[in-house]
């Protein structure tokens, strides 16, 4: 990146990509995926073919750039935590030093999260929660509205579970431990049947299915929703995340982080982008292509759902994964189809790659499931990383997770007011 403020000036005040890039010391397929993550807008002159990008606004986003970058590891700043959690590293992910697709294709989701929580894997992990615990939160989650989000759901399921258990504020590794591994089961089990069976005991995976569909299981689909359970257990400090260790710095009992954690979850920048890719892909299967609805998306001036990630400069690996599970599945094929469409089309204004949600749109597409599944998915595979990331902010100092603000109002003294 340039040493100094001023992007080079162009006719207009435009600039290629070439030029941002430069001036951003990016490669250019990170301007696109800034366009994507909505950092820059970008614009096609008459009768050009290649973007161009307004210069006060890359100026704006460099200047971002560098206070962000005040605050990485040993600059001492305090945007950084130390965690040894999750480490994204060179187009890849990794739980505690593994590789995250490698685990989740070889162990279940349970077994993922007891490596989260402990580094140990626990072969047969299995979660089950007190039948008292369960109808609590099931009768909790009934007396809500119908129009009830998922997320809503799973929050008031929480709650409800926490005021079962007295030993809620015991906050020593074994106590959260447990609280875990009553907790996430208490959430799926709480969730209303898609259908007329309601499955409570096996892998939870089989459970989430039963609320999630009034299809038949089968294997392959099965298998499917448990490897996208811990593919999406954890994903470094995403803001749900920062939420959890945030509650987790004010000693708040696990409960309450995880409540934490879905309350920013359901802001429609963090875990809503699988339903929205859902609705944009059921209207490219309706419309038999994809010019049209990825059309309609631009002319909004939206970004396009399911494409791009700013921490994946090239192929999402969460989303690698899963495509090549669901090309197992017969009746997901028009949705594959239409997600290649997608991503084709799209190919000709900014050449982005699928990600995650794209592939959970695919997969709650093509079983029959509602445009919230995904959220579903997400909030109840995210809520290990919670607990793994809630376990190790108790083990540091209190109330640390405290920034400063910067005062720009008005200098006192002022005069009262009336």
């Amino acid at each position: 990146m340039r040493d100094h403020d001023t992007a080079p000036r162009r006719s207009g005040h435009r600039l290629t990509t070439r030029e941002t890039a430069e001036f951003l010391g990016v490669k250019p397929e990170t301007v696109y995926a800034y366009v994507s993550r909505g950092l820059l807008s970008s614009r096609r002159e008459p009768g050009g073919r290649a973007s161009t990008f307004d210069a006060k606004e890359v100026e704006a986003l460099a200047r971002r750039n560098r206070r962000e970058a005040a605050g990485s590891p040993g600059s001492g700043g305090d945007l950084s935590v130390r965690t040894r959690i999750t480490l994204i590293e060179q187009g890849r992910y990794f739980y505690r030093g593994a590789d995250a697709v490698e685990l989740a294709a070889r162990h279940s989701y349970e077994e993922v999260a007891e490596w989260l929580w402990t580094g140990r894997t626990s072969p047969g992990a299995a979660f089950r929660a007190p039948g008292a615990t369960v109808e609590v939160a099931r009768r909790a989650v009934d007396a809500l509205s119908e129009h009830a989000s998922p997320v809503d759901r799973l929050r008031v399921a929480a709650v409800a579970a926490a005021a079962e258990d007295p030993l809620r504020f015991d906050l020593s590794e074994e106590a959260v431990l447990s609280t875990a591994r009553i907790l996430v089961p208490t959430l799926v089990a709480a969730l209303p049947p898609a259908g007329y069976e309601r499955k409570d005991d096996g892998p939870l995976a089989h459970r989430l299915w039963t609320r999630l569909t009034g299809r038949p299981a089968d294997e392959a689909s099965l298998r499917v929703l448990d490897t996208a359970l811990a593919l999406l257990a954890d994903h470094d400090l995403a803001a749900s995340t920062l939420a959890v260790r945030v509650a987790a710095s004010a000693r708040a009992h696990a409960y309450a982080a995880v409540s934490a954690g879905l309350g920013v979850l359901e802001g429609p920048l963090h875990g809503a982008a699988s339903g929205l890719a859902h609705r944009m892909l059921l209207d490219v299967l309706d419309q038999g292509t994809a010019v049209p609805v990825i059309a309609a998306e631009l002319r909004a001036g939206r970004r396009v759902p399911g494409l791009g990630h700013r921490l994946y400069a090239g192929e999402d690996p969460r989303a690698r994964a899963l495509f090549g599970l669901l090309e197992e599945l017969p009746g997901a094929e028009s949705a594959l189809l239409a997600a290649r469409d997608i991503v084709t089309t799209t190919a000709r204004h900014t050449p982005l790659h699928a990600n995650v949600d794209l592939a959970l749109a695919v997969f709650t597409a093509s079983s029959g499931m509602q445009a919230t599944a995904g959220e579903t998915i997400f909030a109840v595979a995210r809520t290990a990383g919670w607990i793994a990331h809630a376990l190790e902010e108790y083990g540091e100092r209190p109330l640390r997770m405290r920034p400063s603000g910067h005062y720009v109002g008005p200098r006192p003294p002022q005069p009262l007011p009336e």
